[in-house]
């Protein structure tokens, strides 16, 4: 175990490098950052040497890019947003807990429909119901996230008027107010993961329920919800964990259109906003950090991975 875990934090140190060199030559293909910072009109060279000496982009590109990262890994320090002046870092935490919250709450939806609807259309493979669970799947990964956005809320707040159209509420506003809020986004953001969990599911259940060890529990008279949910659910319990833990990291870093529909203030609607303001260090620095989170993540199912399955520790 030991030394599956240091393969794969080598892994994941190689990992972070090239995000970094693949976020900063993104950064450099339209050549100097200056003219996207500085996409004003007239700018006098006087302020154009200034802005090189303050982003060191009067220095080599290698130069720059051991700068760029020595200062965010060691300090901490991606640099201040144009528009606000504030350090990328601490516009990020302060952003980060809105997009968590609505990761959890998208998370726990995909969770409680796909799981159970998956387990349902396998146990009653063939079935009506597998045919409903399976049209499901088909229509929550055609149906694009802004499109079902907006038409939740032109029903449910425009018509009917039963829910908020977006932002997160007051803070003053009662938990059961509160909680409204997240009903729409949370839909939006997790359908089309609840219907790539759906399938996952119900796929790993075929393949267990198939298996010679599930034909004889039930020759030897085990009680078919035991088969189901202790004998043969547990054992196709590990594909959908690991893509269960990659959802809840991708709607955290990954929810721009969800938030931007519902005007969600998180990460997604902050990185839409800096990239409308040619705000370049909150770019790449909210890129950086999305990358690192999700690599870490990944680590961390790896890690999870091998412990319930001792067999992937020798791969």
């Amino acid at each position: 175990m030991r030394v599956f875990i240091i393969r794969r934090f080598l892994f994941l140190i190689m990992a972070i490098l090239a995000a970094t060199l693949i976020v900063f030559a993104l950064s450099r293909l339209q050549g100097d950052p200056r003219n996207v910072m500085l996409n004003v009109g007239y700018v006098s060279p006087e302020q154009w040497e200034a802005w090189g000496e303050d982003f060191h982009l009067d220095k080599p590109l290698v130069v720059q890019y051991f700068i760029w990262v020595g200062k965010g890994f060691l300090q901490g320090d991606f640099g201040d947003s144009l528009k606000t002046g504030k350090p990328v870092l601490e516009m990020v935490r302060g952003f980060a807990p809105a997009s968590l919250q609505l990761g959890l709450a998208a998370t726990l939806f995909v969770l409680i429909t796909g799981i159970p609807i998956g387990v349902l259309s396998a146990v009653k493979r063939g079935t009506i119901i597998d045919a409903v669970g399976r049209t499901f799947a088909v229509f929550g990964q055609a149906l694009p996230p802004f499109w079902l956005g907006i038409m939740l809320i032109l029903i449910f707040s425009v018509n009917l008027d039963w829910l908020p159209s977006g932002t997160r509420g007051h803070d003053s506003s009662g938990f059961f107010d509160k909680l409204t809020y997240y009903i729409m986004p949370a839909v939006t953001l997790g359908w089309l993961a609840s219907a790539g969990l759906m399938r996952l599911v119900r796929s790993s259940m075929l393949d267990v329920l198939d298996s010679e060890y599930i034909k004889l529990a039930r020759a030897k008279g085990v009680d078919n919800r035991s088969v189901i949910w202790k004998h043969a659910f547990q054992n196709a319990l590990i594909p959908p964990l690991t893509f269960s833990a990659l959802i809840l990291v991708g709607f955290i870093g990954g929810t721009v259109v969800t938030e931007t529909v519902f005007a969600w203030p998180g990460l997604g609607q902050m990185t839409y906003t800096a990239i409308l303001n040619n705000d370049f260090p909150l770019m790449t620095g909210a890129v950086l950090v999305f990358t690192i989170v999700y690599v870490f993540a990944v680590f961390l199912i790896d890690i999870l991975y091998a412990l319930i399955d001792p067999r992937i520790r020798y791969t």
